[in-house]
């Protein structure tokens, strides 16, 4: 058993001083009446002392019921153990202009690699429940798309709202690394991590990825470091000045020896994705590296019990007024 909104029972307060009140006024008065000769035939058939303490102390118990409904009582109708991961991802994805690049698939169709890595990522979030998880994305600079939550629909709505074009271009990565180990940087998590996927070389913001790696590991957190595309050249879609769009073989680079420092240097892993089927394999790799668990009971159920409290003091309340307009009825 539990009360939803415990604070709301500070109110119960509030009836002392207003019982204190009502005891330095002594009781409530049965009969207001200026002749004494009518008072004395009156005295026969009241009792104002007990009328007064009576009514009062069924107002201030009605008043306590009521402020005991207002915090919500509630009963816990089953419990269940549940495995609690404890770790803190942070998920960091590059979506520069590179990032349009269709040398990756979706299903049997040619897909841009930002369009199938949002597909990817959004299966890895589905997998991990119990995980707190974030989401930077970046160009030029970072910027933050949904901060750490266990709200994992909300999470995937954001995700896809990324793309590409929300900032100025350019692969900001070691940028990219500083601002998603500062999303963990204030956590108690058993473990902390940093899943970054990009296809470039870093060429924008003003922190080196060699720098942000050493920060993250004074910090405690791993990073994944992702390099994805193929090798060489890739389809890359270009809009002429006609505003025609057509597809063109555009030369690629991932600065593969970066990235593998940065993972080494944190204790992660560096992966190469070449195509779907690998960022799948890597992302799930991921996912299996990072898992511990910790057994905690919860309950999955509750019944509101409000409902009594609020049923009694409506019985108190009809008592009290019960009390003052029959036995001891005021006259007129």
């Amino acid at each position: 058993m539990r009360l939803a909104q415990p604070q709301l029972l500070w109110a119960l307060a509030l009836l002392v001083p207003l019982a204190l009140l009502g005891a330095r006024r002594g009781p409530i008065a049965a009969v207001l009446y200026p002749s004494a000769e009518l008072l004395r035939r009156a005295a026969r058939a009241v009792r104002p002392a007990r009328s007064g303490r009576l009514r009062t102390a069924l107002r201030l118990a009605a008043l306590a019921l009521l402020v005991v409904a207002l915090a919500r009582p509630q009963l816990g109708l089953g419990a269940a153990d549940v495995e609690a991961s404890g770790i803190d991802v942070v998920l960091a994805l590059d979506v520069s202009g590179s990032m349009r690049a269709l040398d990756f698939k979706l299903g049997d169709r040619q897909a841009s690699r930002l369009d199938v890595v949002k597909s990817v990522v959004s299966d890895f979030i589905a997998g991990r429940p119990s995980d707190r998880l974030a989401l930077v994305a970046f160009a030029g600079r970072p910027y933050l798309v949904s901060p750490l939550t266990l709200d994992h629909d909300w999470l995937v709505q954001n995700l896809e709202r990324v793309k590409i074009g929300l900032v100025e271009d350019g692969t900001a990565i070691g940028s990219g690394i500083a601002a998603s180990v500062n999303r963990l940087r204030d956590q108690a998590a058993k473990s902390k991590v940093v899943v970054l996927l990009t296809d470039g070389v870093n060429n924008a913001g003003k922190i080196s990825p060699i720098t942000a790696a050493e920060a993250a590991r004074a910090l405690g957190v791993k990073v994944y470091a992702i390099a994805a595309g193929t090798r060489g050249e890739a389809p890359m879609p270009v809009t002429d000045r006609l505003g025609r769009e057509r597809i063109v073989m555009a030369p690629v680079e991932v600065d593969e020896d970066t990235l593998r420092k940065v993972a080494d240097a944190t204790g992660g892993k560096f992966y190469r994705a070449t195509d779907s089927d690998s960022l799948k394999q890597i992302y799930a790799e991921i996912d299996r590296l990072e898992k511990t668990s910790a057994t905690m009971k919860r309950f999955e159920d509750y019944r509101e019990l409000f409902p009594w409290p609020v049923a009694a003091a409506l019985v108190l309340i009809a008592a009290e007024v019960l009390a003052g307009e029959a036995r001891w009825r005021r006259l007129p």
